[in-house]
């Protein structure tokens, strides 16, 4: 008689398999990884009994070294030695504070539609994505995982910023995909501490996550009750942290020494050195910074502890000031919270355990490493959704997304579908409709951020839902849906419920990278993904003017006497060039013309809004319009 082979749910199908999984905390400065032991969690060191990865990769024209063999490289080839790539993830060129410091040669991208894309970085070993660095780090983590445990990984848990937006996120999850990684989870960093405390504790109530890394700084308030680890509140700053007080140090030595402007080499070897100065004040009172520059000049400076507190005190400020905000969504007071717990090296720094200290009129919680606990927390998360469920153990955890998630309405005003804090997973749908007779599509705009217009939020992506019935304005009815997973990535869809016609979308942010992109690194096809790219991005760009164009001839024909003769004028030469270069291929021409129609039409379409409005109110009185 044959025995059937069962299983609970959430556990292994062969009762004395152990699934291998890891949790890996892909940091600014540091990477580590670890995996849960005879149910506790443990950080997996290389062979020299290190557990730390520096996260720094360097490239050559027949290698790649990572961790401590690049750190080495940092003064002697700093053009080809990237550090803190994690700033790099998801950003353009534009967003990456103090670049004009830095010793790399950066390359501007675009997206798949045109818009500004991630930045790159031209190395020894040929231009280089932040994705495909950060998954050197992983891959290296990977290596020493699979040595440690002794087989190939069945997932990982792998950490972010929980300020990190999608582009952010997607780019990570690329990063990992890229690194032959199965990636079971995007884990909150504060939440990922959480889970290590509360579980290794048995800690219950309200506590705050205080995260300051290299580069990012989160703030998370959750509840801890009965298993199940519920995420109040969180804010922060995704570029803001140890990096930043490292470059109040330099700067502060450049003006103390009354230094002239430095080499990339000498930059980086007096980075190095401020960063070796803030972290030998954590135990000294002062810290002296001896060193030769190759130009010849020589550097000797001490720097106090009472120096570094007043040049970065505006620093600290910052992040006791998001931690405030923190609290006040979460409608907490300091004296409700229990305990602060403090993740990230850059928190050993003595005025931010006194800032914390004082805010929260405690000591705050260093009975965990600092540097270890966010990996701990994922290990603990991976173990379990790997099905490695220990009899007995039975928690929740409840995530939220930081930032708000909705959608451009006229007038490039944001309508916020999902607001910020709200748990994951989650679903939320709302309904609009046309705002012209006769209109059968549809374009939805899809941001992310919590100003009220557009233009100061992040694109996430757009999709066109065509084929509505011609009806007068205000008469369809479009219900947008958008969904959150428990990575904190979004789809949306669009359906029109009168027809049930569709559009949907897996929110893929031009930072991001697409799984034609994937392959090709992977195959190292770059020539052929970068050419699928430029013939992508022209024919959105000339999609987009033709809308453009079609748009701007109806208002003419309905709404002429609205211009003057000069500014008709003006408008027709804009179509006219538009559509001269539409027909060709160079896109950056495409994308000026159309910027060119869209500034002179601009005061054009405010009036037409204006004569709407008019119209509308025409007739009525005060007490028949609700506000």
């Amino acid at each position: 008689m044959a025995l059937l082979q069962i299983s609970e749910p959430g556990e292994s199908t062969e009762p004395h398999q152990h699934r291998l999984a890891v949790g890996i905390d892909l940091g600014t400065t540091n990477s580590l990884v670890a995996t849960v032991r005879s149910g506790m969690a443990v950080v997996l060191s290389d062979e020299l009994g290190r557990p730390l990865l520096p996260s720094v990769v360097s490239y050559g024209r027949e290698c790649i070294e990572v961790g401590y063999e690049a750190q080495a490289k940092q003064s002697v080839d700093p053009k080809n030695t990237i550090v803190s790539v994690k700033r790099f993830m998801g950003r353009g060129i534009k967003d990456i504070a103090h670049i004009e410091t830095m010793p790399y040669d950066f390359v501007a991208a675009q997206g798949a539609k045109g818009e500004e894309g991630m930045v790159k970085l031209r190395t020894a070993g040929g231009v280089k994505s932040p994705v495909e660095i950060s998954a050197e780090i992983l891959k290296v983590l990977t290596q020493r995982a699979e040595g440690a445990l002794g087989g190939p990984l069945s997932g990982a848990v792998i950490t972010v910023p929980a300020y990190f937006d999608d582009a952010q996120r997607a780019a990570t999850k690329d990063a990992a995909r890229l690194a032959g990684l199965n990636v079971l989870r995007l884990l909150n960093e504060p939440t990922a501490a959480a889970i290590a405390y509360g579980l290794d504790n048995g800690a219950e109530g309200i506590y705050a996550v205080y995260d300051l890394g290299g580069g990012t700084f989160d703030i998370s308030i959750l509840k801890l009750s009965r298993g199940i680890f519920e995420v109040l509140a969180t804010g922060g700053d995704s570029a803001l942290g140890g990096d930043d007080f490292d470059q109040r140090v330099f700067c502060w030595i450049i003006e103390k020494a009354g230094l002239a402007p430095l080499s990339a080499s000498d930059a980086r070897v007096l980075l190095t050195r401020a960063r070796e100065a803030k972290e030998y004040l954590t135990i000294h009172g002062e810290a002296p910074i001896t060193v030769r520059l190759g130009s010849g000049e020589y550097v000797d400076v001490n720097l106090s502890t009472a120096v570094f507190s007043e040049i970065t005190r505006t620093l600290v400020q910052k992040t006791i000031s998001a931690t405030r905000r923190a609290l006040r969504d979460a409608a907490l007071a300091t004296a409700e919270v229990k305990g602060v717990v403090m993740v990230g090296g850059s928190t050993r720094m003595p005025q931010i355990q006194h800032a914390v200290g004082e805010l929260f009129g405690q000591e705050p919680l260093n009975n965990l490493d600092p540097d270890k606990v966010v990996a701990l927390g994922a290990a603990i998360q991976a173990n379990l959704l790997a099905g490695n469920r220990a009899p007995g153990e039975d928690w929740l955890l409840l995530d939220v997304i930081p930032l708000s998630l909705g959608l451009e309405t006229m007038g490039g005003l944001t309508e916020k579908i999902i607001p910020r804090n709200s748990t994951i997973p989650i679903a939320r749908a709302q309904e609009f409709t046309t705002f012209k007779d006769g209109q059968t599509a549809m374009m939805i705009h899809v941001v992310q951020g919590e100003r009220e217009l557009v233009a100061d939020c992040r694109s996430l992506a757009r999709l066109e839902l065509r084929g509505i019935p011609p009806m007068v304005a205000g008469a369809a009815r479009v219900r947008v849906s958008f969904q959150v997973d428990a990575d904190g990535l979004l789809s949306v869809s669009a359906r029109e419920q009168t027809t049930g016609i569709e559009a949907r979308v897996e929110v893929k942010p031009s930072f991001g990278l697409g799984d034609d992109e994937i392959a090709g690194m992977l195959k190292d096809s770059y020539t052929h993904a970068s050419a699928d790219a430029f013939r992508r991005a022209l024919r959105e760009a000339q999609v987009e003017a033709q809308r453009l164009l079609e748009a701007t001839q109806s208002a003419l024909v309905e709404d002429a006497a609205l211009l003057s003769v000069a500014e008709r004028t003006h408008v027709d030469s804009c179509v006219a060039r538009l559509q001269g270069v539409l027909v060709g291929d160079d896109r950056h021409a495409i994308d000026e013309a159309m910027a060119q129609l869209g500034q002179a039409t601009a005061e054009f379409a405010a009036r037409r809004m204006n004569q709407s409005v008019r119209r509308a109110l025409s007739g009525r009185n005060i007490e028949e319009i609700e506000l």
